[in-house]
């Protein structure tokens, strides 16, 4: 064995510690970025509404106004084409690098992804922050990694610590920092990870609430528990919102291949459709602007009508689809929360018509199609439900909306529907072709979970064909490390510690995610 070989798995040895300390380090670093990042949208969406009510004015400030989205739609297109991992959300690039596919350039995408977002929200593009606040974090993780010379298994814990850092600096919602960043990208809950990740998403949130204060994302009240007669509601809610959430999924991806297929168009022009329609909706519906924050405050304070909940709900889910599927740096998170939302709102707005519903609920139902929502797109219900906690701080619907998330879920998963982030990121890795390394590069621990139901449960390690290329380093079970030999048996809840080769990871990370997942029906994996 290499000194390299040793030297990673001492320094493995001490992670706890060590990367305590550098997550919190990330944590305040990433929440300083994002902190200014959520401060310029907040100027953007300002400037945006001073620069309408002027140019409606005169027909020739109109004109002129739509002059400089043409000039603001030809910036962010150079800005995609100099850096092109800060197209889109961003959640699938720091996926695809997560498991060795994509290598992002962290200097390179930090001031494009910050200035891109910036001049969109600022055209009015019906774009999130939570995404882009994401990937920004995550490029921090990676900078301090590059900066305090760390190896490839301890920069990928630093870029799970500084995604959790930028979703809680950008929601105020530590806890759902967290647990996104162990559900979604990090792909398990492994102690080393977690109090590191906890570490990073607390001080990233003390950052930003030191400046912008403790209230949460939405202000709107619930009056009242929805009583146990209406949960036959929350299971057709539950249902209805898998149905919308696959639809979701399903437009999204067919709006950014209409984009892909059309060859009339490249960068900029598919970048100049959505601006340009910002700049048609901004003088006849503006509310189709923007992320959509004011318009849930209106839908929870007000008595919006049935029709005027569905116009609202159906334009801007065309006009967020359209300005996501052109490639313009920004995320789908913040819009399908305003979707659910909407989509809730005009749920209660039936039953209260037609079905006796009391309207002091409308808010319940509005949060709840949150949650339910965003656990059947992203299906991620977990960090559904905490994050629908922390937005509103609102603990009185824990069980109503863990239901709905759940039905939601489970509907969504029937319907085939693939997480959005996943399909994203095959949609990106089928464009870009994978990435071939074309030396060995850094050794890279990487430990997997073992499932329920999985392949190798109740195996002996002896009896499992392994990937080509990956050591089997050790099995976790519990506080206790076991030393791999061939009559060693693993159960359900181990951590499966390897290590490979930084060329051969994206192979032996598919591989042994199919091992030790749940999803049964890969036999030809094993030795009988």
């Amino acid at each position: 064995m290499g000194n390299d070989t040793k030297s990673t798995i001492r320094r493995a040895e001490r992670f706890q510690i060590i990367l305590i300390g550098e997550g919190i380090l990330v944590g305040a670093f990433a929440g300083i970025v994002v902190l200014l990042y959520r401060v310029w949208l907040e100027y953007a969406g300002e400037w945006l509404s001073d620069i309408l009510a002027f140019a409606r004015q005169s027909p020739v400030r109109m004109a002129g106004w739509f002059a400089v989205l043409l000039v603001l739609a030809w910036i962010v297109a150079k800005l995609v084409k100099y850096e092109p991992m800060i197209s889109g959300s961003g959640i699938p690039q720091l996926e695809g690098e997560m498991t060795g596919k994509l290598d992002q350039v962290w200097w390179k995408v930090l001031p494009a992804k910050f200035i891109g977002g910036f001049l969109c929200i600022l055209g009015g593009l019906a774009l999130g922050r939570e995404g882009p606040s994401i990937q920004l974090g995550a490029m921090v993780g990676k900078g301090v990694s590059k900066g305090l010379d760390r190896g490839k298994t301890e920069e990928k814990f630093l870029l799970t610590c500084g995604a959790s850092a930028g979703l809680s600096a950008a929601f105020h919602a530590p806890l759902a920092g967290v647990m996104f960043s162990m559900e979604e990208v990090h792909k398990n809950f492994s102690v080393s990870v977690l109090v590191s990740v906890m570490s990073a998403s607390l001080t990233a949130d003390f950052m930003a609430s030191t400046v912008l204060g403790m209230d949460s994302v939405f202000r709107f009240d619930i009056l009242k528990t929805l009583p146990v007669e209406y949960y036959w509601m929350i299971l057709l809610l539950g249902a209805a919102l898998g149905v919308m959430g696959a639809f979701y999924n399903w437009f999204t991806l067919k709006v950014q291949a209409m984009y892909n297929r059309a060859k009339c168009l490249n960068v900029t022009t598919k970048i100049v459709i959505p601006f340009v329609c910002a700049g048609i909706l901004g003088f006849t519906l503006p509310e189709f602007l923007g992320s959509g924050h004011r318009l849930i405050d209106e839908l929870t304070h007000t008595d919006m009508m049935i029709g005027t909940i569905l116009f609202l709900l159906v334009g801007r889910f065309i006009f967020s689809a359209v300005s996501f599927g052109s490639g313009a740096p920004g995320g789908i998170f913040f819009p399908l929360l305003v979707l659910g939302g909407f989509i809730g709102g005009a749920f209660a707005a039936v039953g209260i018509q037609f079905f006796g519903l009391d309207s002091i609920y409308l808010n319940n139902f509005v949060l709840l199609a949150m949650g339910g929502f965003f656990s059947a797109i992203v299906r991620a219900p977990l960090t559904g439900i905490i994050l629908i906690f922390e937005m509103t701080g609102s603990l009185s619907q824990m069980l109503s909306l863990s239901l709905v998330s759940i039905v939601a879920y489970v509907v969504a998963t029937l319907l085939k529907s693939k997480p959005i982030y996943e399909s994203l990121l095959e949609r990106l890795l089928e464009k870009r072709g994978k990435e071939v390394y074309q030396d060995q590069g850094q050794k890279i621990l990487t430990e997997f979970v073992v499932h329920q139901g999985s392949q190798v449960e109740e195996m002996m390690i002896g009896e499992i064909r392994w990937p080509d290329n990956c050591l089997l380093v050790a099995v976790r079970r519990g506080t206790d490390e076991i030393i791999p030999k061939g009559k060693t048996k693993l159960l359900v809840g181990d951590v499966v510690v390897t290590m490979t080769d930084e060329r051969d990871m994206p192979m032996v990370y598919d591989q042994m995610e199919r091992l030790c997942g749940e999803i049964v029906g890969f036999e030809d994996s094993l030795n009988y």
